[in-house]
């Protein structure tokens, strides 16, 4: 079975009634935890950005806390994972602020872990790309937020 376009699902939710919307979004949250997660952002705290925003840095530095740094290898592991979370709650949001703050926190979060990222070519590579991530997203903000990301990202580096 193919797809329909983005266009053609537009149009045909358009010719839906209220409560066939309703049905639709309710079968459709029932078939993916992502899809559930993304509705859950959308109804109740997409309205509250900076709620949200916190609640994900308190979800990363959890994390963070629970990693095992017996080995590189599961420090590595764990890090990956923490940041495909995080870019799961970047991709619901949709916003480029939030983006820069939760990969910010992440950073910093990352920095701050023991055994030092330093020692491994692996966990500085994905520290060096987030920034860099970072900096991508801070050129596309307004010139003030700019400058002010711009002060918090110097002080990671």
């Amino acid at each position: 079975m193919k797809a329909a376009t983005v266009r053609e699902l537009k149009l045909e939710l358009n010719n839906c009634s209220q409560q066939e919307l309703v049905a639709l979004c309710l079968r459709l949250s029932k078939f993916k935890k992502e899809n559930k997660e993304l509705l859950t952002y959308l109804l109740y705290e997409a309205s509250d950005e900076d709620h949200y925003i916190a609640e994900v840095k308190s979800e990363i530095t959890k994390e963070f806390g629970l990693i095992n740094t017996n080995s590189y290898y599961y420090i590595k592991k764990s890090v990956r994972k923490i940041l495909r979370i995080s870019k799961k709650y970047i991709r619901y949001s949709g916003k480029k602020e939030t983006e820069v703050e939760i990969l910010l926190h992440f950073c910093s979060e990352l920095k701050k872990m023991r055994p030092s990222i330093k020692n491994n070519k692996v966990l500085f590579g994905i520290y060096e790309r987030q920034i860099a991530s970072i900096k991508k997203s801070i050129a596309t903000l307004h010139e003030d937020l700019q400058y002010d990301y711009t002060l918090l990202l110097d002080s990671l580096a």
